[in-house]
């Protein structure tokens, strides 16, 4: 049984223990909630690694894509997310741009991005892989662990035992 929760109620539970992330995202994958231990990317424009990473197994973790914010390309579209969800990875959340989004909607993937641009990044593999990346004042460290719902996301250093619903 997969359990739900609401992020809300992890911070009311755990409270400062939790990092709450200040950046206001939104949700583009078919999987509203999501949960995983963490796996990073620094990336600026350039979504090879993202590629690369997303076409390994996911074994549910979650993939934090530190775009550096930018718009101006798209870091992630419908062939690398279907290959996310094929591969087993429980969300992608990328400070940074998306497209292809009616396509992402329909995968069962939870998919959090600053917005969307038709505009495909390069593909130059510049970048780095399991990294700390930093954004909405919170840290996100491989292996830490990311609860994301749709009032936000929120980083625990250990997994969170979550009631079975």
């Amino acid at each position: 049984m997969t359990a739900v929760f609401a992020t809300a109620d992890l911070i009311d539970a755990h409270g400062e223990v939790l990092a709450s992330c200040e950046t206001q995202f939104r949700q583009f994958g078919g999987r509203r909630a999501f949960h995983g231990p963490i796996a990073t990317i620094k990336c600026h424009e350039d979504n090879a690694l993202v590629k690369e990473q997303l076409n390994q197994p996911g074994e549910g973790w979650v993939l934090v894509v530190d775009g550096g914010g930018s718009l101006r390309s798209a870091l992630m579209g419908d062939m690398i997310a279907k290959a996310a969800t094929e591969n087993g990875w429980a969300g992608v959340v990328v400070h940074g741009a998306v497209r292809d989004v009616a396509e992402l909607a329909e995968l069962d993937l939870g998919v959090k991005a600053l917005g969307s641009n038709p505009r495909k990044s390069a593909k130059t593999g510049a970048g780095a892989l399991d990294v700390p990346v930093a954004f909405g004042n919170v840290v996100f460290s491989p292996e830490t662990w990311l609860y994301s719902d749709d009032d936000g996301i929120v980083v625990s250093e250990e997994k969170l035992d979550l009631p079975g619903r």
